[in-house]
Formats: C-alpha cells, structure tokens, sequence
C-alpha cells in the first residue's frame, strides 16, 4: 500500500477532524503574532498565508497569542526549495521557562537533489536530547503538507499528513518526566548551519538567499491554560481527550511501523554509544 493509500485512510480513521475543518479561512492575526525579523515576514491572500524569509541578516519567527495545555495542533507548510543545506524550518510548542517543555518539528534542510530530513525532539522539565530522525517520502518544498501534535494526557503524537511518525507515551508510572506546562505554539525559519545538515560539516549556500518557508492553516485546536496548571485542559469536553486518542489503533499502528522501517535514520533510544544505558522512556 502506497502512502498516499494511507494517508487517506489516516483522514477517515480520524474521522476528518483536522482537515475537514475550514482553517484556511482564519487569518494569521486571529491567533498569532510575530516575534522576530519583521522585516522577512510577508503575509499573503489576506492573512490565510505566511512567508516568512532569511537571508545573511536574519530569518524570522512567530508565536501563539495564547499558550495551551493539551490539544491536537496543527500547521500546513512548504519548505525552502533547491540548496537548502543549513537551513532549519521548525515549528513546535515551547513553554519559555527556565526548565522548559517544548515539542519540535525541525525540517533540516540539505543540498539540491538529497531530501529534507525531519528532526523531532521532546523536552520536559528542560530535559531534551531525545532526537528521531526520519527522511521525508516526499518533496515538502513543492506543495503544502499538514504536521501536526497531538498532546494530551496519555501521549504525545507527532503526525506528517495524518500518519503518525512518532509516538511519545506518558510514562510518569516509572520516573518519566512529561512535558506538563503550558505552551505557545511557534514556527520560525533560520540559520543552522553549525548542526543542521551533516552535523555541521555542510554550510548555509548564501548564493541561495533569500530562503522562503510558507505556513498555513492558523485555527488552533487546543485548550487554553495561563497559570501553570494545565489540569482542567485534560477534561473529556475537548475531543482530543477522548478514549480514540490515547492509543494508536491498530491501523495507525501499522503505518507507524512501516515509517520506523523504511524511513527513520536516527532515533536516540538506539544510540549506545551515547547512551550505554537506554533513557527509561526507551524501555518497553
């Protein structure tokens, strides 16, 4: 089975939840601001787009009004095209405190003709260093794909057009700290070059410049949390919360095992030498 098969069956064993929604009509001011490089930023077909840009000066970011405690978030993007080796397209969900959560999509650019690789991590309490990789099955600078997290209080869920790619499981039972504080949803385009692409070794083609990523799709489905606790966004009245969502079903599961298999490149609970004693989270 194709993964275009997949996706659509994704669609429908979500019930449609996501895409039949009409977020393509709420415009970028509803429910978000930006926050650096206003100067690279373009807003296009009446605030329902975003480009933001970067060159040798600046990139650019932006953030939710609001910060949330759980939800099924989710954001439409194209991503810098040709030689985009350094370059880091991220959107995720970061709480700004000293010992911070945070949930991360970073798409690390690369020369033209190799494919993107996406990096997703996992902080809470400030501890992070939980990187998977996977290479895309598809060009994501040609057109717009759908990324999405869903968060609640059972697991994490990192999706790439309705497929799951990684699971995050709440595992506080035996010591596992997860993420717990209130976040702000955040997207942002700037310079890795000192990491991103070959670990470093592959530099930012600034002949290349400007680089543009394009963002969509800016309704949020998420619930509000101002204080620290988040305790009242884990109530059944928000959908995500709802016994379909605490595991993956029998189907999603089987498209997250074939993206394991054929795609995956790195994942930190395999890496000996760096961790001799797998992380307890790593631990079946």
């Amino acid at each position: 089975m194709t993964f275009s098969s997949l996706s659509l069956l994704a669609f429908f064993f979500l019930g449609g939840v996501l895409a039949s929604r009409n977020g393509s009509e709420v415009s970028f001011e509803q429910n978000f601001d930006i926050t650096w490089g206003n100067d690279h930023v373009l807003s296009l077909d009446q605030g329902r787009e975003l480009q933001l840009s970067m060159d040798n000066s600046s990139g650019a970011g932006f953030a939710s009004k609001l910060s949330y405690g759980s939800g099924f978030f989710h954001m439409r993007m194209k991503l810098p095209e040709k030689d985009s080796s350094g370059v880091v397209t991220a959107f995720y969900l970061t709480s700004h405190t000293d010992n911070h959560d945070e949930l991360d999509f970073e798409f690390l650019g690369d020369k033209e003709g190799r494919p993107y690789t996406l990096q997703t991590n996992v902080f809470s309490n400030g501890q992070g260093n939980r990187e998977e990789r996977i290479q895309l099955w598809f060009d994501p600078t040609v057109t717009f794909h759908t990324y999405m997290i869903l968060w609640n209080q059972h697991q994490i869920v990192f999706y790439v057009d309705n497929i799951p790619i990684r699971v995050f499981k709440n595992k506080t039972n035996i010591g596992v700290i997860y993420p717990s504080q209130p976040m702000q949803i955040e997207g942002s385009l700037y310079d890795g070059e000192s990491w991103a692409t070959d670990g470093g070794r592959t530099k930012t083609n600034w002949t290349q410049a400007p680089f543009r990523a394009h963002f969509q799709g800016f309704d949020i489905d998420g619930c509000p949390s101002q204080n620290s606790s988040i305790h009242h966004c884990y109530s059944p009245k928000y959908w995500w919360n709802r016994g379909k969502f605490w595991n993956l079903d029998s189907t999603r599961w089987r498209e997250y095992e074939v993206v394991r298999k054929k795609y995956m490149t790195y994942n930190y609970c395999l890496d000996k030498p760096r961790y001799p004693i797998p992380p307890l989270e790593c631990l079946s």
